[in-house]
């Protein structure tokens, strides 16, 4: 019997589905490091688990590994999929020996400016970008690369902590905030401009055997600067065409240079006005945002065993075909407060419910959620690409969300 361990603070749902793929392997017992233990259905999953004073510690992490090896045996695996994570189970990984992404691989992911000059050194085309430790060195950085340009944490998740700069004015109080330092460096970057994608990839032994890509509408930085927006994502029948040409290419290298070997990769890509590509960010992990979902139900297979069989069995039992065109239509509206009522409904059901395979709706009473995932999703299905798009268009400009006080 093999010793999983997986790690994460809390149980949250979306990241028990990934223990729950795990659970589901031959020979596997899976165990537990959490700082709050999973109840319910989620607690049937282990077979033990080490709680934790804090569960991004890579101390205490440790500390909850020792004591499960102590009562089951060595460990076959440590793992978890939370950005915030991948060093400190790589630091941990080290010390006891585990197979798994190492400390300075996950650091060449983590590290933004790390990542960026391992993309620059490979040839590869990102966005400039500069630390940022003085009030000085950003507007230095400004007058290099012109505004909009954007700030960011050098080992920020997603956009969540991503500052838009537009104007001096701006960058004076993004500064004054962000207080950089040599302790408490910023990521000064370049704003790329053009239509923003994902990418994603498994690797084994270094050697890339899935991809997949996604086009987000609009992109998630835009979404998070103006709350009304519903954003989607589109996961297109087919990736052949001109509109992601050369992707394969640059995520299988950017995959390289990184030095990943075996895991699931997320990428974010941008094709520019003038048709060529570069490269967003990308991290060692699986990708948030439902793209999991969406790319299951294109290939009409489970992704998340996938990944599981990746990092736990170290095998791939691909290939598949992408089958459907799949969309999330993530749903919340302007203003703040509690939901107090969701309409259209019943009409969005009448005009696309058959196209519908999955939701999570609003419900009233709801408090809006912080992130631009909003308070629900809709993913819908079918062949045909354009008829996913013109169901997606009709979610979100028919459902619509109030609040109040």
């Amino acid at each position: 019997m093999r010793n999983v361990v997986y790690v994460a603070p809390f149980p949250l749902e979306t990241t028990l589905r990934f223990s729950q793929a795990i659970a589901g392997l031959d020979g596997v017992r899976l165990l537990g490091v959490f700082q709050q233990p999973p109840a319910g259905p989620g607690a049937a999953l282990f077979h033990d688990i080490a709680l934790v004073e804090d569960a991004l510690n890579p101390q205490h992490i440790l500390d909850g590994c020792r004591r499960l090896a102590a009562k089951h045996g060595a460990l076959h695996r440590v793992t978890g999929i939370l950005e915030n994570l991948q060093e400190q189970l790589a630091d941990v990984r080290a010390v006891l020996g585990i197979e798994g992404p190492d400390p300075a691989t996950a650091r060449r992911f983590r590290d933004k400016g790390v990542m960026k000059q391992a993309l620059r050194a490979a040839g590869l085309p990102c966005a400039r970008h500069a630390r940022i430790r003085a009030p000085g060195d950003g507007a230095a950085f400004a007058a290099e690369v012109g505004y909009p340009l954007v700030l960011k944490p050098p080992a920020g998740a997603g956009c969540r902590s991503t500052w838009r700069i537009d104007e001096p004015a701006q960058l004076h109080a993004a500064i004054d905030a962000l207080k950089p330092s040599p302790q408490n460096e910023v990521l000064g970057e370049e704003f790329l401009v053009g239509a923003e994608y994902s990418f994603e990839t498994i690797t084994l032994g270094g050697q890339v055997c899935f991809s997949s890509a996604t086009r987000y509408f609009p992109t998630p930085l835009e979404v998070t600067r103006k709350d009304w927006i519903q954003w989607c994502i589109l996961f297109p029948r087919t990736i052949e065409g001109a509109e992601y040409d050369g992707v394969r290419e640059l995520g299988q290298r950017a995959v390289r240079a990184l030095g990943l070997r075996d895991g699931m990769t997320h990428m974010e890509w941008f094709r520019r006005p003038d048709g060529s590509l570069a490269i967003g960010e990308i991290a060692a992990r699986p990708p948030g945002a439902q793209i999991l979902r969406l790319t299951s139900y294109g290939h009409d297979t489970d992704i998340y065993r996938a990944w599981a069989r990746c990092v736990v069995d170290g095998a791939f039992d691909g290939p598949w075909a992408r089958k459907y065109a799949v969309g999330v239509a993530f749903l919340r509206g302007p203003g703040r407060g509690r939901i107090t009522a969701v309409e259209g409904l019943d009409e969005a059901q009448a005009r696309m419910g058959e196209h519908v395979v999955e939701a999570r709706l609003p419900q009233v009473g709801m408090m809006k959620a912080d992130g631009y995932e909003g308070e629900g999703w809709a993913i819908v299905r079918h062949p045909d690409t354009e008829v996913v798009k013109r169901a997606l268009f009709e979610l979100i400009t028919t459902v619509k969300v109030r609040y109040g006080g």
